[in-house]
């Protein structure tokens, strides 16, 4: 049975469902969700600036009251979609650590580490619904909380379900891009907004063997000699 973490937008989170469950058959299955739309949409409404740097948003104290009411609505909605098996849980509350940001507010790196919770729902049928808060309380890019929570659970594979058919490339969605293309890629200064946390999210499990798409997508991952703990070189 492989283990499968899934990265769910808040701008797609109602309509994710089904695809979730699907993935449920003969897999373990872990959600961690965002909910920007929604938050950037209750700041507004309480005058507290939206700004983003590198895709990430800039948290103030008033703002992780939003980040977190907004989470728990996104969550309490998907729990409900994904049905009984679905147990929802918050980064901060089951182990979920960062290293701060600064120049960013209350925002962190998420970082892996034990999650000893994720493991037993997992072990008794259940599905993990998690909310991107770390312990602080810190608001984590949903992207990278996901690529921290892969490494901590061993995953399989880490998947992002968006609005987008896949990562594009000179403006066409393609099927698969190997780690040196999407490195010089995410280095180059050409992509901006939420693809960048995506995208850099993606390439940290890959280097660590997880396999991850982005859609359809596919990133390659590093194959890793168990023994020496270095990659296993490409025959070619």
């Amino acid at each position: 049975m492989s283990t499968i973490v899934v990265k769910v937008g808040g701008a797609v989170a109602g309509a994710s469902a089904d695809a979730v469950l699907a993935l449920t058959e003969g897999n373990d299955v872990c959600v961690v969700h965002g909910a920007g739309p929604q938050i950037s949409q209750e700041m507004e409404r309480a005058g507290i600036p939206v700004e983003f740097i590198d895709g990430r948003r800039v948290t103030t104290a008033a703002g992780i009251e939003i980040v977190r009411a907004s989470l728990t609505r996104v969550n309490t909605a998907l729990c409900a979609a994904l049905g009984e098996r679905a147990v929802p849980l918050f980064g901060d509350e089951i182990g979920l650590k960062a290293v701060p940001v600064p120049e960013l507010g209350l925002v962190g790196d998420a970082t892996e580490g034990p999650m000893s919770a994720l493991a037993g729902v997992l072990a008794t049928g259940g599905i993990p619904v998690v909310a991107p808060i770390a312990e602080g309380p810190l608001n984590v890019n949903a992207d990278d909380a996901a690529a921290a929570i892969a490494l901590s659970l061993d995953a399989d594979e880490l998947r992002f379900l968006t609005d987008v058919d896949g990562f594009m490339v000179d403006g066409e969605v393609v099927d698969r891009i190997d780690l040196d293309a999407a490195f010089a890629l995410l280095n180059g200064g050409t992509l901006e907004g939420g693809i960048i946390p995506k995208l850099r999210a993606a390439l940290t499990a890959a280097e660590w063997g997880i396999t991850a798409y982005i859609g359809r997508t596919k990133i390659e991952p590093i194959e890793w000699d168990a023994e020496e703990l270095q990659p296993v070189e490409d025959p070619e």
